[in-house]
């Protein structure tokens, strides 16, 4: 699941599939190989530069691309250590799981240091497989291209579906020539790359932070290679063995319902906008039928482009946090008086091609992999009905940011490993759930669930706040670093406080 997307295009390609038509049965458990090693070079040097990396310890960790075939070839995974501000930091850093799957992992490390990650202890990050600093790098330009085009085209049209489709099979055909083993990249080829780069950095123990898929592929860590492990923190939990299509809407649904309820506590916006649900069920049902055709500047600046709003797009805008929370219910009140603005711009912002930061080799082949096996084209739609009655069919039928998934995982054709990924983690580890109720993509639903299995776990809800709490709420901060100083009891005081900010109420 996405990250911090850049773009609304960006969030688009978060995430992604469905059955593995003609897929290949899943191999052999990995087994021994030989063992990895850290080899220390140069920093990354990201296009937008990364102060934090002057002071760290950089390099790649050399792992098996696949551990069930000893001899095959090796890959280059790019790490760094990020030193603690603290002149006596602790013995134990934390390293951090990044979102996407296939989200870029050092442009996060301001992110992270801001949010005091670093403060008291070393911070280290390093790129999942694929990632773009990394040897092979699974980019998709194809993929890049079309969705900044997609921003002009209707979201679930037939056409559009054909040019998706399209560079899919353009970018699997590309990575396969080149002798990549798509079906060796996934969660649990991942776990086993963080539990080598623990042994190879000497390191006794460490604490974990994981985000979106960061949290499932923490989970999975923590299930296949406990030792080692002080701590585990989830933020904007995905347990792997509950990821899929069709749990996508019941996230949006949470997420708009925590929503509604927000404003119609707050008598300003209770006031101002009576009825948000309605008016969005309304806007939904008409764009999807009439959709708008308009030429906006997009926010980063430029010329106007062409973008088209429907159904598909309002939806898809809203579950990817494209537009500041507090502005939500005035946008969609402008919306419904003819006045598209605020949604026009954000759709604007995915025209820009955010080429390679976004490793899509890897996206598609832990998706179709592990969390689209199992559920046909029919529990998404019904899943879509159930959550949103009375929205239009076309809308129902493509889970949120997910859309065409079915027959792009037919073409991606890795092994189905759902059977092995969808797997509760049991551990006594200490294990904090961070979820902000705002968040349309992965709800505290999940979170409740999964801690049923982890005895020492806490959850922290986090009010008014989207994907990705840490770095919007000093309270997740302070929540995170109580939790990180003292596992079995973290001091969550703060949260008690804190209320859904104010929303934006513009002149009738």
């Amino acid at each position: 699941m996405a990250k911090h997307p850049r773009n609304a295009a960006a969030a688009a390609a978060a995430l992604v599939c469905l059955t593995a038509i003609g897929a290949a049965p899943a191999g052999p458990a990995p087994g021994p190989s030989a063992p990895a090693r850290f080899v220390p070079g140069p920093c990354p040097k990201p296009a937008q530069p990364v102060p934090q990396l002057a002071k760290a310890r950089c390099g790649f960790l050399e792992v098996p691309e696949n551990r069930s075939r000893p001899g095959g070839r090796t890959i280059k995974l790019a790490a760094a250590v990020i030193p603690a501000v603290s002149a006596k930091p602790g013995q134990d850093p934390v390293v951090f799981m990044s979102g996407g799957p296939g989200g870029e992992t050092f442009d996060d490390i301001p992110f992270l240091v801001d949010s005091g990650l670093n403060r008291d202890r070393d911070l280290i990050v390093m790129a999942q497989r694929g990632n773009l600093y990394d040897q092979p790098n699974l980019a998709c330009p194809e993929l890049d291209r079309f969705y900044a085009q997609s921003v002009g085209l209707p979201s679930y049209s037939p056409s559009t579906e054909r040019l998706a489709l399209d560079a899919v099979k353009r970018c699997r055909d590309r990575l396969a020539a080149g002798g990549t083993d798509l079906g060796a990249y996934n969660s649990t080829e991942n776990a086993a790359d963080f539990a080598d780069l623990r042994t190879a950095l000497g390191l006794k123990r460490w604490n974990v932070y994981g985000h979106s898929y960061g949290s499932d592929l923490a989970l999975t860590y923590l299930r296949l290679h406990p030792q080692g492990i002080r701590a585990v923190a989830l933020d904007s939990a995905a347990p792997p063995q509950y990821v899929s299509l069709p749990f996508a809407w019941e996230s949006a649904k949470e997420g708009l319902d925590n929503l509604y309820k927000a404003c119609a506590a707050e008598p300003r916006c209770k006031s101002r906008y009576p009825d948000l649900q309605g008016t969005l069920n309304e806007q939904i049902s008409k764009l999807d039928a009439q959709p708008l055709t308009l030429n906006v500047r997009p926010p980063q600046g430029g010329d106007p482009v062409k973008v088209v709003l429907d159904g598909g797009v309002l939806l898809n805008l809203l579950v990817a946090k494209a537009l500041p929370i507090a502005d939500v219910p005035a946008a969609i009140d402008e919306l419904g008086r003819g006045r598209p603005e605020r949604f026009a711009r954000a759709r604007a912002a995915g025209s820009v091609e955010d080429t390679g930061q976004n490793a899509h080799g890897l996206t598609q082949s832990v998706v179709c992999g592990e969390w689209v096996p199992g559920h046909p084209e029919s529990d998404v739609l019904a899943a879509g009905r159930g959550a949103f009655p009375d929205w239009p069919e076309a809308v129902q039928a493509q889970a949120p940011q997910l859309a065409f998934q079915n027959k792009m995982c037919g073409i991606w054709n890795v092994p189905d490993r759902a059977a092995a990924q969808r797997v509760p983690t049991s551990s006594p580890v200490p294990v904090l759930f961070l979820n902000g109720t705002a968040d349309m993509k992965t709800g505290v639903n999940w979170a409740q669930k999964t801690a049923r299995t982890l005895p020492h776990s806490t959850l922290v809800r986090i009010p008014g706040v989207g994907h990705w709490t840490v770095p919007q709420s000093p309270c997740a901060q302070k929540v995170l670093a109580s939790f990180l100083a003292r596992p079995t009891a973290p001091d969550t005081g703060c949260v008690a406080g804190l209320r859904w900010a104010p929303f934006t109420i513009t002149p009738e």
